[in-house]
């Protein structure tokens, strides 16, 4: 039986999507002041204003706090010879095995916020879909590129 992966990404990817889920917290702040505005304009029921003030207090220490140390924890990724192996989710588990000869290519890709704080995720492509392994250190991340794509070749060669 194939143990289940083992690897964690980066700690940093903590910092990096809470900083993601400020930003969207703000946003969600702006649209609830602007949507309370609204209800007290045309004077509609103030139980509505108050689920949105509400709602408008949890997401934030959701996304911010709680997801990204859930998210982080449930991550795990493996590559072997003939496969890599995924494991991530929060409340429902997904374990992915991509075998090496479905890979057609490798990226890897950074956001400005991965950029900033040296991380960067790699992408691997098959016919069908494209699998992500987020917020690896960058080093690791180009050396995880080229070793897919060398297993991939190899894997290619052997068929």
């Amino acid at each position: 039986m194939i143990s289940k992966p083992q690897k964690r990404i980066s700690q940093k990817a903590l910092t990096v999507w809470r900083i993601s889920g400020v930003i969207t917290s703000l946003i969600g702040w702006l649209i609830t002041a602007a949507a309370v505005f609204l209800l007290h304009i045309f004077d509609l029921p103030g139980w509505i204003s108050i689920i949105l003030i509400v709602l408008a207090v949890i997401f934030p220490v959701l996304h911010i706090f709680l997801f990204p140390t859930l998210r982080w924890k449930s991550w795990r990724y493996e590559v072997r010879e003939e496969e890599i192996e995924l494991e991530e989710g929060i409340f429902v588990k997904t374990r992915t095995l991509v075998p090496m000869v479905r890979v057609q290519h490798v990226d890897t890709n950074q956001g400005p916020l991965l950029r900033k704080y040296k991380l960067a995720s790699v992408v691997v492509h098959t016919a069908a879909t494209a699998h992500t392994i987020p917020a690896l250190e960058e080093t690791e991340a180009e050396e995880l590129r080229f070793f897919i794509s060398k297993l991939a070749r190899v894997a290619e060669e052997d068929v």
